[in-house]
């Protein structure tokens, strides 16, 4: 028996294999669960290729969610593949180059509210629009990286974490009562395409990380990360939520 079986996922973020989200939903089927991945338009094709590398076949459902429109069909056109949803993972982040890399004090808040609304705001518009999908009880997981300090070249994507925190903490209070949780999982450095978008961030953090986790720490392999959301998806944690859960190696626990 699966710890997702029977469970109905839906899955956003998978772009290579190399992705957390595509690690996600591998687990999540073999564990039991039928998967729904979701893809921008200019990434959709890319998102189909991958998605033949899973263990069965999926739907790929076109959504940007910055789009209020793609966001408001998103329950009708899931139900097209399923009746209905028992898990999100949220792996949705981006803030433009002149936001990264060095250049906090110089970045226009044009450029910060794109970081803000895709990678904080997204989690509360992606919820929201499958929340019609919900029966009794359903897991939102998000994707996060620690946001308690200032990393090198990070910049205003870490204050998106901080923001994708503290909506975490309030769509657990607010979807509580409906027996929705949300939850995260704060992932130490991994070799993915999105994080190599930032520049400086691997030379600066996998250094960190090599010196500092206890437990060690391999930033190729996403798969302990995957472990953990797909943990949170199933029904083994029915009391937790508003909670990050950190796969670091151990780095958020210990000092300089």
């Amino acid at each position: 028996m699966g710890l997702l079986d029977g469970k109905r996922v839906l899955v956003t973020g998978v772009l290579t294999d190399a992705s957390i989200a595509f690690h996600v939903a591998r687990l999540a089927q073999e564990e039991g669960a039928t998967v729904i991945l979701t893809s921008m338009e200019r990434t959709r094709r890319l998102t189909e290729r991958i998605a033949g590398r899973l263990p069965a076949p999926v739907a790929v459902l076109e959504l940007d969610v910055t789009d209020e429109l793609q966001l408001d069909s998103l329950a009708d056109r899931v139900r097209e593949h399923l009746p209905g949803l028992d898990g999100v993972l949220h792996s949705i982040g981006y803030a433009p180059e002149t936001a990264l890399g060095g250049n906090f004090l110089k970045t226009d808040w044009p450029d910060v509210a794109v970081a803000l609304q895709v990678s904080a705001f997204s989690l509360k518009s992606l919820t929201m629009a499958c929340v019609p999908l919900f029966d009794d009880r359903a897991s939102v997981v998000g994707l996060d990286f620690d946001a308690t300090v200032a990393w090198p070249t990070y910049d205003w994507m870490g204050v998106a974490k901080a923001a994708l925190e503290s909506t975490t903490r309030y769509l657990a209070r607010d979807l509580g009562p409906q027996g929705v949780r949300v939850n995260l999982v704060a992932a130490g450095p991994i070799k993915t395409m999105a994080a190599r978008s930032i520049p400086g961030a691997f030379e600066s953090l996998g250094k960190l990380w090599g010196e500092r986790a206890p437990l060690g720490w391999d930033n190729t392999d996403p798969v302990p990360t995957a472990r953990a959301a797909v943990a949170l998806l199933s029904d083994w944690f029915p009391a937790t939520t508003g909670e990050i859960l950190h796969v670091d190696g151990g780095v958020h626990a210990v000092g300089g």
